[in-house]
């Protein structure tokens, strides 16, 4: 019989092939350069405020990403790991990690001071969960804006409740294969006529001609004239695709264009606001306007002087405040609402998901 049949020497054999490979502790064996082995320090990868930020608004909450689960034992009780400070002056908040445990929020308790530069400080006390701590302090620094952010633009209610609401008529050329999807309302006033609902589909009611989308469209009249007289307003060019932009009131004196992505940062401010001041148009093809680090879609104001069109394919965040017309070309996803003062709202197999109520 060969030497290799013979289970005195091929079992023991055969064990320390299981030993050498590793297959006992699979997370020892991934070695040290992978981030989620015992013998890895954990790292710092992502920051909210980012590095050297400016306008950052008053009421931003300040967040790090880790490159693995952190302990919390290490980072929520101990006041000095991870802190923030305005010069010698330590600002009073407290830390939180989330489910995964790999990203930490310092909330700090009162809303941060204008024009002030803060630096954020993570130690070498914070650990993760096999006792590795950072390999050095953290550090970065951010400043807030020279002046408060724009306050949100409350609708009230019932206006809070419309994805559409039109001023002559509200029309859905959708099909029943692919129908226009409303989470919320659809009405019309003074005007009296909505077609296309089936086989377009809402959540909320239909309000054609009554009180109710009346009442409406004296709310997106309030709103509409407190957007358009937000102060400051800085200049924008002509399109604005490709852009990130910071919470604020911008202004396009004429026309304006979003051709590809516009991202808009929150900077970790969840109630930070966008107010876009728009003399003429509003035109978008086909790309997205993106929501990050906190922003939401309920504080993203358009004010539209005449009319907007949004393009095939487009994903638009925000609420559509036109005194004119707003069409929406096929298979938009709009993450707001589209309020038309005077004229018409037209839907083309389209999705709109009407956000919560502001203030």
């Amino acid at each position: 019989m060969p030497k290799y049949n013979n289970p005195k020497i091929w079992f023991p054999a055969f064990l320390l092939l299981i030993v050498a490979t590793g297959c006992s502790d699979p997370d020892k064996n991934s070695g040290a350069g992978n981030p989620g082995s015992p013998l890895t320090p954990p790292t710092v990868v992502s920051v909210v405020p980012v590095g050297s930020a400016i306008g950052v608004c008053q009421g931003a909450v300040v967040t790090a990403t880790f490159s693995k689960a952190m302990n919390p034992a290490t980072i929520i009780s101990p006041a000095t790991t991870f802190t923030l400070a305005a010069g010698a002056t330590s600002v009073a908040g407290t830390v939180s990690l989330d489910a995964t445990d790999m990203v930490a929020t310092f909330t700090p308790m009162n809303l941060l001071a204008l024009d002030t530069q803060y630096t954020a400080t993570i130690t070498t006390g914070a650990q993760d969960q096999f006792g590795n701590g950072l390999a050095q302090d953290f550090v970065w620094m951010f400043t807030t804006a020279i002046t408060a952010c724009p306050s949100p633009i409350a609708f009230g209610t019932p206006g809070c409740g419309f994805g559409i609401l039109a001023g002559s008529t509200v029309t859905n050329t959708s099909t029943v294969a692919a129908p226009t999807n409303v989470t919320g309302d659809v009405g019309v006033w003074p005007g009296t006529a909505i077609t296309g609902f089936p086989p377009g589909t809402l959540t909320g009611t239909l309000d054609a001609g009554d009180t109710t989308a009346m009442t409406a469209q004296g709310q997106l009249t309030t709103a509409y004239n407190a957007a358009a007289g937000a102060a400051g307003g800085a200049a924008l060019p002509g399109d604005i695709g490709g852009e990130t932009l910071y919470p604020g009131v911008y202004k396009a004196t004429s026309s304006l264009g979003i051709t590809g992505n516009l991202t808009l940062d929150a900077q970790g401010d969840s109630t930070a606001v966008w107010i876009f001041q728009i003399g003429s148009t509003l035109t978008t093809a086909a790309g997205s306007v993106k929501l990050q680090n906190g922003a939401l879609p309920q504080n993203v104001f358009w004010q539209i002087g005449s009319s907007a069109t949004l393009g095939t394919g487009t994903t638009m965040a925000g609420n559509l405040m036109a005194n004119q017309s707003i069409s929406l070309n096929t298979g938009v996803t709009l993450n707001g609402r589209a309020l038309a003062s005077v004229g018409a709202v037209t839907l083309i197999s389209d999705t709109v998901n009407v956000p919560p109520c502001g203030p």
